[in-house]
C-alpha cells in the first residue's frame, strides 16, 4: 500500500457493568478495542464491525450505533498510508455469554472520572491534589487556558460535567498527564495517577464512549441495554450512578422514573437485600420503542443530585 492510499478501520467501544462498574471489552496487553478493516465482502460499516467483533470476541452486539470518525492525519504514523477509523458503541450485558476478551473497568482507564462518594480512591483528591497543581501550572497567565482547566474539571467554582470525559481526556493529553502524549513529561505521575495506557488512540476513543453515553442517558433510555431483564430500582439507580460517575438523589430520581412510565412491576420482589423485599421490574419495551425518537429525560444526573 503506498504512502498516498487511504484506509478505513472500524473499532467497536463494547460497554456492559460487570459487577455493578462500567467496562469497556478490551484485547491483549495492549488494551485495544476490537477493530478490523472494512473489506470488499463486508455489506455495510455496522455489519463490518459485528462481524469483526464476533469473530475477535466471541460476542453477537445488539445495541450499536455509530460514535465518531477519526480521521487525524497523525493517527497513524506510517509509510502505509492514512488510516480513517469509524467507530461504534456497543452496549450489551454479560448473560451467559461465553465470549473472550477482557472487560476493563473505565475508572481504572479514567480515574478521576468517578467522583461518587463511595468511589475507592477518590477523584476529587486525585484532582484537588495531582491534577490541578499541573493544570494551574501550565496554564499560568494565560487566561483562556485557565477557563479551560476550570470549565472542564470543575476548578474555581465551576461544576462538573459528566459528558466532559472528552475534553478532560484531551486536556491532560495535551499538558502531558497521560502516557500517550507525546508531551508526556510526567514519568510516574501518569501511570500512577492518570488510569492505564492504551493502545494507539484507543483510549481517546474510549472517552468518546464514555461522553455519548453519559449525554445519552439524559435524553433517552439506553441505560436498558445494560441492565438485566428484571431488576429493582435500587439496582436502576446504581447503574445510572455508575455510567454518570456521580450520585443522583435517591426521591428526584424514583419520581422520574415513575413519571416517565418507563418500567412496570413484575409481581415479584429480591429478598436478599438484607430488609424488606424490594420490588422486581422490567422495562416497557414497547413505550421504548415509541419513544425513540421522542427520547426521554431518563436520567439528567445534573437535575438529580442531591
Amino acid at each position: 500500500m503506498s504512502g498516498n492510499t487511504v484506509s478505513a478501520e472500524l473499532l467497536a467501544v463494547i460497554v456492559a457493568v460487570v459487577d455493578g462498574r462500567p467496562s469497556v471489552l478490551t484485547l491483549g496487553k495492549s488494551l485495544r478495542l476490537p477493530a478490523g478493516p472494512l473489506l470488499p465482502s463486508h455489506r455495510s460499516l455496522q455489519s463490518a464491525t459485528r462481524a469483526w467483533v464476533e469473530e475477535q470476541t466471541g460476542r453477537k452486539l445488539g445495541y450499536l450505533e455509530q460514535l465518531y470518525t477519526f480521521a487525524d492525519l497523525d493517527r497513524s504514523q506510517s509509510s502505509e498510508g492514512r488510516r480513517i477509523s469509524v467507530s461504534y458503541l456497543g452496549l450489551t450485558t454479560l448473560g451467559a455469554d461465553s465470549g473472550f476478551g477482557v472487560w476493563t473497568p473505565w475508572y481504572e482507564l479514567f480515574p478521576w472520572e468517578d467522583i461518587r462518594d463511595s468511589a475507592s480512591g477518590t477523584a476529587a483528591a486525585l484532582v484537588g491534589d495531582v491534577i490541578a497543581p499541573v493544570l494551574r501550572s501550565w496554564a499560568g497567565g494565560n487566561e483562556r487556558r485557565r477557563q479551560r482547566c476550570a470549565i472542564n474539571f470543575g476548578l474555581d467554582g465551576q461544576p462538573w460535567t459528566p459528558d466532559a470525559a472528552l475534553q478532560r481526556y484531551e486536556l491532560l493529553y495535551e499538558v502531558g498527564l497521560v502516557a500517550e502524549s507525546a508531551a508526556d513529561q510526567s514519568g510516574p505521575l501518569a501511570a500512577a495517577f492518570c488510569g492505564q495506557r492504551m493502545f494507539g488512540d484507543h483510549r481517546r476513543i474510549v472517552a468518546t464512549g464514555m461522553a455519548r453515553l453519559r449525554t445519552k442517558i439524559e435524553y433517552r433510555p439506553v441505560v436498558f441495554e445494560l441492565m438485566s431483564a428484571e431488576f429493582t430500582l435500587r439496582q436502576l439507580q446504581d447503574c445510572v450512578e455508575a455510567l454518570a460517575g456521580r450520585e443522583v438523589h435517591t426521591q428526584n430520581f424514583r419520581r422520574l422514573v415513575a413519571a416517565e412510565d418507563l418500567v412496570e412491576e413484575t409481581g415479584s420482589r429480591r429478598t436478599d437485600t438484607g430488609g424488606r423485599p424490594a420490588r422486581r421490574y422490567r422495562f416497557r419495551r414497547e413505550l421504548l420503542l415509541r419513544r425513540q425518537v421522542a427520547g426521554t429525560k431518563l436520567p439528567n444526573t445534573r437535575s438529580l443530585g442531591g
